[in-house]
């Protein structure tokens, strides 16, 4: 394994992931993958204090026209600091004999022999020392930032084609403490925003996390920005479709200024066998990147992950079946793409197109009647789907598509379906 930073010891913060501020959520069939991968690794997590948030039950949705009921648990999401997911992570890897980890080590090409893959071009960051690193196979982890196409035209190879959905977005995070009376006991806050709004995409997410704290994010297209400074955060927050998070933030204790970011489009590599050379394979934000505000980039990983382990049991580092191994870490991430594309394909602000607009607000006008017929069998669908636990398939289910032909459209709620001890937040 190479990685260019120097690992911290304890949950913290790295250079190579920039993004390590923000809210980061881990919907259940990436964690599931996690688990099947690290056994008991959630619930280690979990045991420092990462909130396991249940699905719908404490995860209160604001969406046009008003708040979602809350319904017994069908799924749930991970609410932790990236940080401390991390960490887990690495303290189980360096606890195998079988991972090497080279740190301060940077990637800067591959080698390849009659157009084949065949090792990576490394150098130690300290030393500048270049070394090649031969290799049966070699796995593109490097995230959004990936120089896979610079690689391959260095080897005079033709770079793997991408399609791109940009909602230009940029997203404000800060870290609260929350009120004594809900520290480990409050839902999570998810106001998404109204693609038929006249004032822009606005949207935030309220995530607690570990040590009584929330991760709070406010998202706006280009024109509706959210500034970083503590009046223009909270002016961010006051914005929002509703008042809930901004009022929350009122009686919550900010620790730490806020950060900004500006993700990159949601991009996909088109890789398939006449694409990727044999030896190489690419996973993770070096496939796809998904808009963050969706909460699928960590689980598509993961899910990722555990398609290569499955395959190379299959198949072994076989370079004659690295194309099919390969396609099988693709499609993990095909319910995701195809979600996340299609909701900001409903904005204007959205450039770039992998469909006609006309299609993506039919399914999302389908989506709004699945969610306000309100009946079980519909929501156990649409949150399997949602968390990546099922494919997409689930919602063609029959007895989903009957509820939601026959079902009428059931009331949304103007406020908050809070419990009397969680308006304790309020103050």
């Amino acid at each position: 394994m190479i990685e260019r930073d120097t690992l911290p010891a304890i949950p913290h913060g790295r250079r190579g992931t920039p993004q390590d501020r923000h809210t980061h959520v881990l919907v259940s069939g990436g964690a599931r993958a996690l688990d099947s991968l690290m056994p008991s690794l959630t619930a280690e997590v979990t045991d420092r204090g990462a909130r396991h948030i249940p699905l719908p039950t404490d995860y209160l949705q604001h969406s046009a026209g008003g708040w979602l009921r809350r319904l017994p648990e069908m799924q749930y999401i991970l609410g932790c600091s990236r940080p401390l997911l991390e960490w887990a992570i690495r303290d189980r890897l360096r606890r195998n004999t079988a991972v090497v980890i080279r740190e301060d080590t940077d990637a800067v090409g591959l080698a390849a022999e009659h157009g084949r893959v065949v090792g990576a071009r490394i150098r130690d960051r300290a030393s500048g020392k270049a070394e090649l690193l031969h290799a049966a196979l070699v796995v593109d982890a490097t995230g959004r930032t990936s120089h896979l196409g610079q690689w391959l035209t260095e080897l005079g190879m033709a770079p793997i084609p991408e399609v791109a959905v940009d909602p230009r977005l940029f997203y404000a995070t800060r870290i609260y403490r929350a009120p004594t009376a809900v520290s480990t006991s409050f839902p999570a806050i998810n106001i998404q925003a109204d693609p038929d709004a006249a004032q822009g995409r606005r949207s935030g997410l309220l995530m607690p996390i570990e040590d009584g704290l929330w991760s709070v994010t406010v998202t706006g297209s280009r024109g509706n920005e959210p500034g970083i400074s503590a009046d223009e955060f909270t002016a961010a927050a006051r914005r929002l479709p509703h008042p809930a998070i901004a009022d929350l933030l009122d009686a919550a204790e900010p620790v730490g200024p806020a950060a900004g970011f500006r993700p990159d489009a949601n991009r996909k590599k088109l890789l398939t066998g006449g694409t990727t050379p044999p030896g190489l394979l690419v996973i993770g934000d070096a496939a796809t990147v998904f808009n963050p505000v969706y909460g699928h980039g960590m689980a598509v990983a993961a899910l990722g992950a555990v398609a290569l382990r499955d395959e190379l049991i299959r198949y072994g580092p076989n370079l004659q079946h690295t194309w099919k191994i390969q396609r099988k870490i693709s499609a993990v991430g095909d319910t995701a793409w195809r979600m996340a594309t299609s909701q900001d394909l409903l904005y204007t602000s959205t450039t770039g197109s992998t469909s006609r607009p006309l299609a993506a607000r039919v399914q999302h006008r389908f989506q709004q009647r699945l969610a306000r017929a309100g009946t079980e069998a519909i929501a156990a669908a649409s949150l399997a789907v949602y968390t990546l636990s099922e494919p997409v398939s689930r919602l063609a289910a029959p007895r989903v598509l009957l509820d939601a032909l026959r079902g009428g459209q059931q009331a949304l709620l103007a406020e908050p379906p809070l419990t009397s001890q969680e308006r304790q937040a309020f103050g």
